[in-house]
């Protein structure tokens, strides 16, 4: 019986950047085969395969905390078991895309949202909203940065944090006080008590849905049927780090990643689903690696920042435009409240609190622009406070005046009436691939190719 002689492995190939339809595969760097330890961002496979990945990640600072669960008797609280709670507030870091007065303007965006919600706070305790209130405190250079990344024709779907991104895009606080109290001139004309609205006319804004991560599908529905219309658009929408983990949340990126649509999903991850910590509901050190499976690039934020915030949801936005598909984005920071207004988050360590109210975006933004900048004085910030509180008065006025709706007015919107559900194109006909000479679709194929 003879031997067959054994060979020398083959030589290691030079890396090879991946490509997913139009788009560059940043994230995602597969090398193969290389034999036979791996580096530190790699594990060997049983045939000597390396594969090696890269998130980008803007911060300038990476805090990294460890919450334990503790049992006493029959209490039970958290602990941070590890992680330096002492470290140093980074600086801003200074956007490579906007300017002097595109700053200031988001600033003014942020101080607006945190004001109005501290007046929805106040309307709650005197008995004038209907239902709870849902704060994004801390999260306002999220809500705002992102959303003045869209342009005129992208779109977006907001959930309940985001009402700073509703400000951004055009709707008044007058229309989100009038929303939580229920009052005629509310956008749904006090059919709904909590966010549940949009503006699918003028705003290109599509309703919050209360299932977590359902607006991922829809929203990678709208660039569908944008592309359909011969047009590449922006679509972002927002996701909790415990929404993250629903199982409509992967079916509607992975929809969006396998049809190269330009869905820009940003994952607030601030630390604490409801009472759960981020410890306890995911093991993976960073939710943007997620994005590794979808083959999409994933890149990771300082939530508290609003230049980070700002540069990346700019070029995801811009990378949507040319086709080149979605991207996911991490925002870190930390929701200074409890869930909604009736719970008052007593499972938070308080030190996490100490630690990240020193990272308040609002104050840390102000900094920048004053004392670092110097862009504005302060007597022309302490005016740009004034005139947000000018304004935030005179809508406050307008949504105490609005009458509660009539009972009879119940009865109307229920069924539809004529017309009323008629969506027309936005950007163009939709054109059939392969119509006869009587316009319709030739029956040997489909009417449209989704790719």
């Amino acid at each position: 019986m003879k031997m067959k002689k054994k060979t020398a492995p083959a030589a290691p190939t030079a890396p090879v950047t991946k490509k997913n339809g139009s788009g560059s595969r940043a994230a995602v760097k597969h090398q193969e085969p290389k034999v036979p330890s791996a580096g530190p961002n790699g594990d060997v496979g049983p045939n000597g395969d390396v594969r090696s990945y890269s998130i980008r990640d803007y911060r300038l600072e990476k805090p990294s905390f460890t919450v334990r669960q503790v049992r006493a008797g029959d209490e039970v609280h958290y602990e941070v078991e590890s992680g330096d709670l002492s470290a140093p507030v980074p600086p801003i870091r200074e956007s490579k895309y906007l300017s002097k007065q595109q700053v200031i303007e988001i600033y003014r965006w942020m101080v607006l949202n945190r004001r109005m919600e501290t007046a929805l706070e106040n309307l709650y305790k005197q008995g004038k909203v209907v239902g709870g209130v849902y704060f994004g405190l801390g999260q306002e250079a999220c809500s705002c940065a992102s959303a003045y990344a869209l342009g005129k024709d992208d779109w977006m779907g907001p959930m309940i944090r985001n009402q700073g991104s509703l400000l951004v895009r055009g709707f008044v606080p007058a229309d989100i006080m009038m929303q939580y109290m229920a009052k005629s001139g509310s956008p749904t004309r006090g059919r709904d008590g909590t966010s549940h609205y949009g503006d699918i006319e003028k705003r290109n804004v599509a309703s919050p849905i209360s299932m977590l991560g359902d607006l991922i599908p829809v929203l990678a529905g709208v660039a569908l049927g944008a592309r359909l219309q011969g047009k590449n658009i922006a679509v972002m929408t927002w996701i909790g780090d415990g929404g993250q983990s629903t199982g409509v949340t992967y079916e509607g990126i992975n929809f969006a990643a396998v049809q190269n649509l330009g869905l820009v999903l940003i994952v607030e991850n601030n630390l604490w689903g409801y009472s759960t910590p981020a410890d306890m509901q995911f093991h993976v050190k960073d939710l943007a690696e997620r994005a590794i499976g979808y083959g999409i690039p994933g890149v990771i934020v300082d939530g508290t920042d609003a230049c980070q915030v700002y540069d990346a949801c700019h070029e995801a936005c811009e990378r949507a435009r040319r086709g080149e598909g979605a991207t996911l984005i991490e925002a870190k920071m930390m929701r200074m409240k409890g869930h909604a207004i009736h719970d008052g988050a007593e499972y938070v360590p308080k030190p996490m609190f100490e630690y990240w109210k020193k990272r308040d975006p609002i104050a840390r933004l102000e900094d920048y622009l004053v004392k670092k900048k110097k862009w504005l004085t302060p007597a022309e910030n302490d005016e740009l406070i004034a005139s947000v509180e000018r304004e935030l008065e005179a809508n406050r006025e307008v949504a105490m005046n609005s009458p509660m709706p009539t009972p009879e007015s119940a009865e109307g919107g229920v069924f539809c009436e004529a017309g009323c559900h008629e969506i027309r194109p936005r950007y163009a006909v939709p054109k059939s691939a392969g119509a006869g000479k009587s316009g319709g679709p030739k029956r040997s194929e489909a009417a449209v190719h989704l790719k």
